[in-house]
């Protein structure tokens, strides 16, 4: 089996490389992507930064205080009921 062709790059003055533009297209990273870069036993390796900081539940949960009183279970259904007639009327379901 014929080993895969080796890509290399070249870091600039200014500590800049250039990733070969096969790899940029299979992980679809297009200009302006943000990249994690980690160093590894093994060298130094690049990810896709995540859009959003990782959250947890608990650090999310609750976190508005409530408005009024709260709601019954008839009072939510009788809101459910009158938006879906007020939708139908409008054709929108």
């Amino acid at each position: 089996m014929a080993s895969p062709e080796r890509l290399t790059t070249t870091v600039s003055t200014k500590g800049q490389v250039i990733l070969p533009k096969t790899i940029r297209e299979q992980r679809h990273w297009d200009a302006g992507t943000r990249l994690v870069v980690e160093d590894t036993a093994d060298g130094v390796l690049l990810k896709a930064a995540p859009i959003f900081a990782p959250t947890r539940g608990a650090d999310v949960f609750a976190s508005l205080p409530p408005i009024g009183a709260p709601k019954t279970l008839a009072e939510m259904d009788a809101a459910i009921a009158a938006e879906t007639k007020r939708r139908h009327g409008r054709n929108r379901y």
